[in-house]
């Protein structure tokens, strides 16, 4: 196995607004593993403020013995394996299993989608996220969304009520809220989502502190609309302490270590009886592909990375009325591969 890696700041149309945090570009690391003359690749995306680097991505890297990896490919054993060299760091272990995934594919022949037994034709529609902003902004950000089928909408801030309002002016699709645990009070809270139920929103993310457990239970045996935990659940065994405090889970490649315990996070929901969002972070079509592979088994997918964003360097996943088509194609089925991209 041969591992190379490059650093890639990928820019975002917009400064990008959530609770707390505005940034413009989103640091990644993409990786390329060789195999038996296969190559597969694979991408870390790094938001500042959750502690991740390009440089801490990179010194990770080195601590990887890739001799360990032979196909067929113990998924599970590679897991733990990376979480034995370090708890943290699950974007680049991200990184290590989505490039292993793609390889996996093309050593089989087969898509990715199909080895984990999603159907393409039950693919959801992706929403089109929207960060807090201006109403001017706002307005252009919906513009830019046509084609879409459902808006994301960040929320959070002292002015919830009039970014809805915003978007309702110019809009009537269906909306997902996501409010990155901005809300403090349960009351004003449960109060703001009857509201936000009138006005079309279908679900809610993670509103309020993710270790308020109390708080956000109290919130979901009350909420018209499912609530999902998102910073609360990042990896397997997270699912198991929100269990009835939420009606479903966000579900992030970034934060689960890769495709194959995300698939886990999604079987394991499921047998809790919980829902299932499939998002992602600021990312390429590297990562996209990724969770598109998983997508079709969710109930809500929110991967609008390449949209979001001016510098994929990769070719765009087909998307036709809303949703994402899933091509016959080895492996994640990547496309518009520059081959300098990983030799400049």
């Amino acid at each position: 196995m041969q591992a190379v890696h490059i650093s890639f700041n990928l820019e975002l149309k917009h400064p990008f607004s959530i609770t707390g945090f505005t940034r413009t570009s989103t640091p990644l690391l993409l990786l390329k593993l060789t195999y038996e003359n296969i190559d597969g690749y694979g991408e870390a995306s790094m938001v500042p403020y959750l502690g991740e680097s390009y440089q801490s991505a990179s010194s990770f890297l080195k601590k990887v013995d890739w001799t360990r990896f032979t196909y067929p490919f113990d998924f599970s054993g590679i897991i733990s394996y990376l979480d034995a060299i370090d708890q943290g760091n699950p974007a680049v272990k991200a990184a290590i299993d989505i490039a292993l995934n793609d390889i996996n594919g093309k050593l089989l022949q087969k898509p990715c989608y199909e080895i984990y037994k999603a159907d393409p034709a039950k693919m959801p529609v992706t929403s089109y996220t929207i960060g807090i902003d201006t109403p001017e902004v706002i307005k252009e950000k919906v513009a830019e969304a046509k084609g879409f089928k459902v808006l994301k909408v960040k929320l959070g801030s002292a002015n919830d009520k009039e970014l809805i309002s915003t978007i309702r002016s110019v809009s009537n699709l269906p909306l997902y809220a996501d409010a990155n645990q901005g809300w403090k009070d349960r009351k004003t809270a449960i109060d703001l989502i009857y509201w936000l139920y009138n006005q079309g929103v279908v679900l809610i993310e993670q509103p309020m502190d993710k270790k308020d457990m109390e708080g956000n239970a109290w919130l979901t045996t009350r909420s018209p609309i499912p609530i999902l935990a998102d910073e609360a659940v990042q990896r397997l065994s997270d699912i198991d302490k929100v269990k009835g405090a939420y009606h479903g889970i966000n579900i992030k490649l970034m934060k689960s270590g890769g495709m194959y315990e995300a698939h886990q996070m999604i079987l394991k929901a499921r047998s809790y009886g919980m829902k299932v969002m499939i998002g992602c972070m600021s990312e390429t079509s590297i990562a996209t592909r990724a969770g598109l592979a998983l997508a079709p088994l969710c109930d809500w997918v929110d991967l609008d990375g390449p949209f979001l964003t001016t510098n994929n360097p990769f070719e765009q996943p087909p998307f036709e009325n809303g949703r994402y088509i899933l091509k016959d194609l080895p492996g994640l089925g990547l496309k518009g591969l520059s081959p300098n991209l990983f030799h400049p």
